[in-house]
């Protein structure tokens, strides 16, 4: 069965254009959900919104957005009136530059998706997109109205396609100065950096996603297997907890231990017995 795409339109390069559908790339729609529950009853629980005042219940008729602009002070926003404030859409993927692959900061990807042909009239106009943007080794910046909102995606090569992933905004990535702003300006050299390279040198290896699975997910799954066939519900083993070491300490200390010279061999030499004696003293008689 062909996935459900979750936009339809048209990229645009200049005067080329192409009919496009983007695809969801990643997903957690196969994740183990829950539902809140009456422990009493077994009857599943249900949201209601009430008046934080009067305590009654709201209908959904009467429940409008509003923004907060003192302590418990809103200004109310019709369902009209935001809708009046979405930008049109036009369907119109509109790439506006293009730039080296690498040239944007990973900080700033928000959610990847596939974007395809959207029929089989567009094969050769997508294809021709996708090879010129290899050859130069390039990503497309392109904006368009995505659920109802104005967004920027970067567009990449990807195998015999392209993935199109949307970009956060500037106001919405936090600066990394704050984060940053205890981390001592220290400077490695010499062995001890000789000895790090070594270390990641030794684990140096290749990102495999399969061998990357999600436990905790697995555990859920084996808890509602367990209960299904009414298991008894095993006790989880503590973790074995490792010792926590310095790094630098440790470093210094492989630094030392990898060019202390060879300690003197200190094994005395093995006295004679006492036949060795005996049998000498013979030898000087005779």
């Amino acid at each position: 069965m062909a996935p459900r795409a979750n936009w339809k339109g048209f990229i645009k390069i200049g005067e080329v254009s192409c009919p496009v559908a983007l695809y969801t790339a990643a997903s957690t729609s196969e994740r183990i959900a829950f539902h809140t529950v009456n422990r009493a009853t077994g009857h599943r629980v249900r949201r209601q919104f009430v008046d934080s005042e009067t305590g009654k219940p709201v209908e959904r008729d009467d429940q409008v957005k509003g923004y907060e602009t003192a302590s418990e002070e809103f200004i109310v926003l019709e369902p009209e009136e935001i809708e009046a404030a979405v930008p049109e859409s036009d369907k119109t993927l509109s790439v506006s530059a293009f730039i080296a692959c690498d040239d944007i900061d990973d900080v700033y990807f928000d959610k990847p998706y596939y974007l395809a042909p959207a029929d089989r009239h567009a094969e050769e106009a997508y294809v021709l997109i996708r090879e010129g943007m290899r050859s130069k080794q390039v990503a497309a910046l392109a904006r368009t109205v995505l659920f109802r909102r104005v967004r920027t995606l970067l567009i990449r090569t990807h195998g015999p396609g392209l993935i199109a992933t949307t970009l956060n905004f500037d106001y919405e990535v936090r600066s990394a100065k704050n984060a940053f702003a205890d981390v001592p300006d220290l400077k490695i050299e010499g062995e001890m950096l000789d000895l790090a390279e070594h270390i990641i040198k030794t684990k140096k290896g290749k990102f495999d996603p399969k061998e990357y699975d999600d436990r905790y997910e697995e555990a859920l799954a084996e808890l509602v297997k367990a209960k299904l066939e009414g298991k008894k519900i095993a006790a989880r083993k503590e973790p074995k907890r490792e010792k926590v070491v310095d790094l630098i300490s440790a470093l210094r200390e492989s630094a030392g231990l990898m060019h202390k010279p060879a300690a003197a061999s200190k094994t005395k030499p093995k006295r004679a017995s006492k036949a060795s004696k005996e049998s000498a003293s013979r030898r000087k008689a005779s």
